[in-house]
């Protein structure tokens, strides 16, 4: 298991270094995009890309470089005639100085627009709590959820109550989660009132607060409980026909004692790491959503530095859903060892 582990992370961090290598190449094959604000703003930013090794600086026109980005001349910036003219460095080199920064300085750049020169790691950072947040509590609901619809409508296979389950199920899961979200702000906040339309701003109470929580968390919660109760019902309805489960009540054991000590311990093998893996797709899904209820969320920030062709935080939101995706399916692969032992027989035995 040690060996797998190891194998796994490293190549989870290999593709990591792949994905946002190519990612930036192609970020930086965009025009380049130059701060909003004063003279005084683009000075500061053009300074730093020159700090960070991403922009050359010279005292005069050169030839040979590309593009004029900016040139301080005519700004009265300086007292003297002193005038700065910048110039992009080749992508290639940028690439190993944004590399070289990553890795020894943990430096992703400078927000362009979202908030002009503040470091675009400290956004991610402020922004990243309420986004685990609503998806941790769409996880905490819609698991219990919808595991448990799927055992009743299993445990009823082919009556009343399975077919209208079953047809539940196939109604939401197929409506994406932004027309639900769309429904519960008409119906919830703008013709009952009793919700608020949008997230709460900071300086809001508590109670308005937390029922912030309630559409955006509802929206993710649908889709995932139909998921669970699809997912949970297939593998019960599959253990429950068992030729062991059979020879378990022909011992003597009552039908309750199969499904509790047998069929639903065999059936959640498969059932509790999809947990994680719709964690990731409930976490990519939050994007949308994010920008319809106005959330403070790294998913609205990714759109928001598309739009507003902020770089640097597109980079550094970019690296934190990669992150998070390796991850989750890192501890994904890994948890199939724990969960089933003979996983962890059949890899003593191919060793």
């Amino acid at each position: 298991m040690r060996k797998y582990v190891l194998k796994r992370v490293i190549l989870a961090f290999v593709t990591a270094f792949i994905i946002l290598s190519v990612t930036f190449m192609l970020v930086k094959l965009l025009p380049f995009q130059a701060p909003v604000g004063q003279a005084s703003d683009y000075f500061r930013f053009y300074q730093d890309q020159v700090t960070q090794g991403y922009v050359l600086r010279f005292s005069e026109p050169m030839e040979g470089y590309g593009e004029l980005l900016w040139t301080s001349a005519g700004t009265n910036l300086f007292d003297s005639n002193t005038a700065y003219y910048y110039y992009q460095r080749p992508i290639i080199e940028q690439y190993f100085t944004w590399l070289s920064n990553v890795f020894t300085k943990w430096e992703w750049g400078t927000s362009t627009s979202i908030q002009v020169g503040a470091n675009s790691m400290a956004i991610i950072g402020s922004r990243l709590p309420t986004t685990i947040l609503i998806n941790i509590w769409s996880v905490i609901i819609s698991v219990p959820a919808g595991i448990a619809l799927g055992i009743w409508a299993a445990l009823k296979k082919n009556k009343p109550t399975d077919h209208i389950i079953s047809t539940i199920v196939m109604v939401f899961i197929s409506v994406p989660s932004f027309i639900i979200i769309s429904l519960l702000i008409k119906w919830l906040a703008y013709d009952s009132g009793l919700l608020p339309s949008m997230w709460p701003s900071a300086s809001s109470s508590i109670g308005r607060k937390i029922l912030g929580f309630i559409i955006p968390v509802a929206s993710l919660c649908f889709g995932s409980i139909c998921g669970y109760c699809r997912f949970t019902r297939a593998e019960l309805c599959e253990v429950l026909s068992s030729d062991y489960l059979l020879l378990a009540r022909s011992k003597g054991l009552t039908k309750t004692q199969c499904i509790v000590r047998h069929a639903l311990r065999n059936a959640m093998v498969p059932i509790v790491p999809s947990i994680l893996a719709e964690f990731i797709s409930v976490l990519s899904g939050s994007m949308i959503l994010e920008n319809l209820y106005n959330i403070p969320g790294i998913g609205s920030l990714f759109v928001s530095s598309i739009n507003a062709r902020d770089y640097n935080v597109l980079m550094a939101d970019m690296a934190i859903f990669t992150l998070i995706s390796l991850l989750a399916n890192v501890i994904l692969d890994i948890s199939y060892g724990f969960i089933d032992p003979r996983i962890r027989m059949g890899a003593k035995a191919n060793g």
